[in-house]
């Protein structure tokens, strides 16, 4: 894909196996409050456990329009904007940082979100419990860049992942992708690209350097943590 609007050339692209793809998943103790919540909201709102079967998504939210997956949510800013933004369109958020699912918790809290699903968990054992083509929407946003060489194969997106990925979205569904890591950019752009299932939706430059319009944007982002500014790449199910 030699094309102006690209990001730089990747790193070699590893093949996608069965180890983790992210690190630790606490960092302190878990606040009073949150801890608390793991013990009567997190039942409340909890995915189905994936290793026990099938999930069906309208069955934890019948009547529901939609039904958006976000993987990684980090502090749930993002998955919980947007799920107070949808109220007709279930938001199943997966995450294994249990610091992160505690933050998660609390918005759901604040803002009476009845909408929502969380999974404190690998969002790859979900994803192998969905339907097919049961997805409206899949955001990773700010996954772990893994950026040296040797843990490369860590990254999520790896050709296996995408593959069973795109299966679980609708003809029509968005898959968004954001990193603030040039070398994960490029390494996310080729892999998708190369999925003969999925449409790169960008025209020009603009489109992968400016934030879709309904994006929300994070206290994570707002640290450019980084090597460049974000980088946004949307494609869509053929």
């Amino acid at each position: 894909m030699n094309d102006p609007k690209d990001p730089p050339a990747p790193d070699a692209v590893p093949t996608w196996g069965p180890m983790r793809s992210f690190g630790r998943i606490r960092s302190r103790t878990l606040k009073p409050r949150q801890a608390a919540l793991f013990d009567t909201l997190l039942p409340k709102v909890a995915l189905p456990d994936p290793s026990q079967g099938p999930i069906d998504p309208l069955a934890l939210m019948p009547g529901a329009q939609a039904v958006w997956l976000e993987i990684g949510f980090g502090g749930g800013e993002h998955l919980c904007a947007q799920a107070a933004r949808h109220p007709e369109a279930l938001m199943i958020g997966c995450e294994p940082f249990l610091n992160g699912v505690g933050s998660a918790l609390r918005h759901i809290e604040e803002a009476s979100l009845t909408n929502v699903r969380l999974h404190a968990g690998d969002a790859r054992d979900v994803i192998k419990a969905l339907p097919p083509s049961s997805l409206d929407r899949v955001m990773i946003l700010f996954p772990d860049p893994w950026p040296k060489a040797r843990h490369h194969k860590r990254r999520l997106i790896q050709p296996d992942f995408v593959a069973e990925l795109v299966s679980r979205m609708k003809p029509g569904a968005e898959l968004r992708f954001v990193t603030d890591w040039k070398a994960y950019g490029a390494h996310a752009l080729e892999i998708l690209g190369a999925s003969e299932a999925l449409e790169w939706m960008a025209e020009e430059a603009y489109d992968w350097r400016q934030a879709p319009h309904d994006h929300v944007t994070t206290r994570y982002e707002e640290k450019k943590l980084g090597d460049t500014a974000p980088i946004f790449l949307r494609f869509r199910r053929r």
